[in-house]
């Protein structure tokens, strides 16, 4: 499965054939499927249910059914759940005989994790956390690179290599982001603290005294960010790894763009508040 068909979204990839494998409903591309012969899928990007809102979507189900099918794929005699295990768990609650969902082809895992982590970030059904896991996985286990992942989920690769290196956070502090309790914007301003010691200092500052990613940021930046500056060298032939680290420095693209005599840096901002951001930052410098 070309990443190109997998950028277009899960609509892309559904099997307009599948009705033959089920009873179809009256939505194209829709089938119902026995509850009991679904399984869920053992790499769901996401980890956390909270039961009370599972409560809450189980009681909706009931009264209203399910809006937006599932999304499943042929394991055996039986099927898999590819995305929506909440909207499955939340039927089982409710005690439903079966659920409408989409039948798609996928022929391995690694196109499995794709497309479930697409679903999800489509739908932002996914926290900060799971997300960098759902990367990592692509990264580590499946060998995707950063550029390949980005390619295949729509999304930056500057955004993908932020969202992984929140994985370097302590347990405790990639657990407050999954609560929802900080941001992952605060998390990439706590890993300027180079030990485990000085991070969850740090933590525990912006909870307790509720620091918004700008004021953290601020705390951080003055002197991590001018000692990373200055560290950058420049080498003949060296252009990808300076850009990499000025990506790393500014968290947004940065393109080198050398001439016959010197050359230019191209810094690249998403809005007004991206923008004040990287200014704040070079102002420090």
């Amino acid at each position: 499965m070309s990443s190109k068909r997998l950028g277009k979204g899960i609509n892309a990839i559904i099997n307009p054939d599948s009705k033959k494998n089920a009873n179809s409903s009256n939505r194209s591309g829709v089938n119902k499927v026995k509850i009991n012969n679904i399984k869920p899928n053992p790499n769901q990007p996401r980890r956390d249910f909270d039961k009370k809102s599972l409560e809450e979507l189980s009681l909706s189900i009931k009264n209203k059914g399910i809006i937006t099918p599932i999304t499943l794929r042929k394991s055996g005699k039986d099927y898999e759940i590819v995305a929506g295990e909440r909207r499955w768990r939340a039927a089982k609650k409710a005690k439903l005989k079966s659920i409408p969902a989409y039948i798609i082809d996928i022929k391995n895992n690694s196109e499995m994790m794709q497309v479930a982590l697409i679903e999800n970030i489509q739908r932002e059904d996914l926290n900060a956390i799971e997300e960098a896991e759902g990367y990592a996985i692509l990264n580590s286990k499946y060998g995707l690179s950063h550029d390949e992942i980005a390619n295949t989920i729509g999304k930056k690769r500057t955004t993908i290599s932020n969202a992984l290196r929140l994985l370097k956070l302590p347990p405790e502090i990639r657990k407050s982001i999954r609560a929802g309790k900080i941001s992952a914007g605060h998390g990439r301003a706590i890993l300027q603290k180079k030990t485990i010691s000085a991070m969850q200092v740090f933590w525990k500052k912006i909870i307790n005294e509720s620091l918004s990613v700008r004021a953290a940021e601020a705390l951080v930046r003055p002197l991590s960010k001018m000692k990373k500056i200055r560290k950058v060298g420049v080498k003949k032939g060296s252009t990808k790894g300076i850009e990499d680290k000025l990506i790393e420095i500014f968290g947004t693209k940065v393109k080198l763009r050398p001439s016959q005599v010197g050359g230019s840096i191209e810094i690249v901002y998403f809005s007004d508040d991206d923008l004040d951001r990287i200014l704040d930052l070079l102002q420090s410098i």
